[in-house]
């Protein structure tokens, strides 16, 4: 796996840190940790940090179609920088990137496409 610094698309996402996530979550570093475990969000190091992408989060809640998507991408058995570079990267199937394609409300049709990679 290539060092996610080094993908294109990682120097155009904005990064929150554990803490930065509570607050606009209106919660704890403790239960931010705990949606990580949960699979409900997806972290990852930036410069010796755990970090969010901002866009996992949404009117102050965890985008809620990600959940599902983040357990079918496990089940495959991603890794979460796996994970989360598949989400991120374009998709030639889906004609953008999944996490874009679920905030266009395809989540349909990102599962599905998860569901196809082994």
């Amino acid at each position: 796996m290539t060092e996610l610094s080094t993908r294109p698309w990682f120097a155009n996402i904005s990064w929150l840190t554990l803490p930065d996530a509570a607050e606009l979550l209106g919660t704890t570093a403790s239960r931010v940790r705990r949606l990580l475990e949960e699979r409900v969000l997806l972290a990852t190091h930036v410069d010796g940090v755990r970090k969010i992408p901002a866009q996992f989060v949404v009117d102050g809640e965890p985008m809620h179609e990600l959940r599902g998507t983040l357990t079918v991408l496990a089940d495959n058995g991603f890794t979460d920088d796996e994970a989360l570079d598949w989400l991120l990267s374009d998709e030639e199937s889906l004609g953008t990137s999944p996490l874009a394609a679920l905030e266009a409300g395809r989540k349909a049709e990102v599962r599905r496409v998860a569901q196809s990679l082994l």
